[in-house]
């Protein structure tokens, strides 16, 4: 990398099962203004702009052309966006400081799930031909997962249990987390995976900044820098996949650098407990490693916005100086079927 690029501010909203009262635009308008004063710039200030969103969830075609307007419709912007989690937009905005055309860049991603069903509408993404006419929604494609992780030894249902009360024990001390605290594991959802296993759906929004070089020294008092990020995919089929195992999470983590160095913090997207338990193995992740300390998604977990916010949620450890190398996790489709990494630093102390 010929540039140094950081994560000089994040936001995000307080997630809610619904907010039907509030338009996409009015979700994120809040967020967005929020990180741009944390850093005290204006949107004519931003070289960039990427966003992350689904139209399957709006339920119309082209819909984050309306959440421009959230952004601001003059001065004209260069703009991009990712049918992705937000986290994929922050990869987009990255490569594009590391060009040099641009010195900051305004990564935003959102998501409304409430208004229809979650465990239908993600059945879109499945192979057309072969699986999705069969209609496994996500909680059952986890389940298989979460099963063949129990019959391989990897784990137990206590063991998954106890994923799930640490997260949102953690949640705490996190005012945005939809659930927080003692939380009833529940009844069965889809064996193995009891309520307590899977994720709360909600609605929610997420924001960060990304500066090069000197300019992120100003924005900020101690960057995030963006040690590297990668990310890899497993194969569409599920029937030629080792559900046990995450190689494409193992290969991103190797290409940014990850196991170089121990890291002191990780913030993985695993929206269900026995995913969790794959990429910590993935990850080479051990005991002395504080794993999701804001909750992760099993606390909170927009869809489209999720993912970016482990990020922000890494990044904002570093700048508050709980740990100087942090690891984020983002995931997409079924069972950790795309997963992208990154190794965030701060300046030595």
């Amino acid at each position: 990398m010929t540039r140094e690029i950081a994560v000089v501010a994040f936001a995000q909203t307080d997630h809610r099962r619904t907010s039907d009262e509030l338009s996409e635009v009015e979700l994120l308008m809040p967020v967005l203004h929020q990180v741009l004063d944390r850093t005290g710039l204006k949107s004519a200030d931003i070289g960039f702009t990427c966003s992350g969103s689904s139209d399957y969830l709006a339920g119309r075609a082209f819909s984050f052309t309306l959440a421009l307007d959230g952004v601001g419709a003059w001065p004209p912007l260069s703009e991009s966006h990712v049918e992705m989690d937000g986290a994929w937009a922050l990869y987009e905005a990255w490569t594009k400081l590391l060009t040099g055309e641009a010195d900051t860049a305004l990564v935003y991603a959102y998501g409304k799930s409430s208004p229809g069903s979650l465990r239908d509408v993600l059945t879109r993404q499945l192979d057309p031909y072969y699986v999705a006419p069969l209609w496994p929604d996500s909680v059952t494609l986890a389940a298989l997962q979460a099963q063949a992780l129990i019959d391989a030894g990897h784990t137990d249902e206590p063991a998954l249990a106890a994923v799930a009360a640490r997260s949102r024990a953690d949640a705490e001390t996190n005012s945005h987390a939809q659930l927080r605290g003692s939380v009833p594991h529940g009844d069965y959802l889809v064996r193995p995976l009891r309520t307590g296993d899977c994720p709360p759906i909600g609605d929610g929004a997420a924001a960060v900044v990304l500066a090069a070089g000197d300019r992120a020294r100003q924005l900020c008092a101690r960057p995030a820098w963006i040690r590297g990020i990668d990310h890899r995919i497993e194969a569409h089929s599920l029937g030629v996949r080792d559900l046990t195992d995450s190689p494409s999470t193992r290969l991103a983590a190797q290409r940014t650098g990850a196991f170089e160095r121990p890291v002191e913090l990780a913030e993985l997207h695993a929206p269900f407990t026995s995913q969790e338990v794959v990429l910590r193995r993935a990850l080479r992740l051990g005991d002395d490693v504080r794993v999701n300390p804001s909750g992760g998604a099993l606390a909170a977990n927009p869809m489209m916005a999720a993912g970016l916010i482990r990020v922000g949620e890494a990044a904002a450890a570093v700048h508050r100086g709980d740990c100087d190398r942090a690891l984020a996790h983002a995931t997409s489709g079924p069972c950790l079927q795309q997963n992208l990494v990154a190794v965030l630093e701060g300046d030595p102390r």
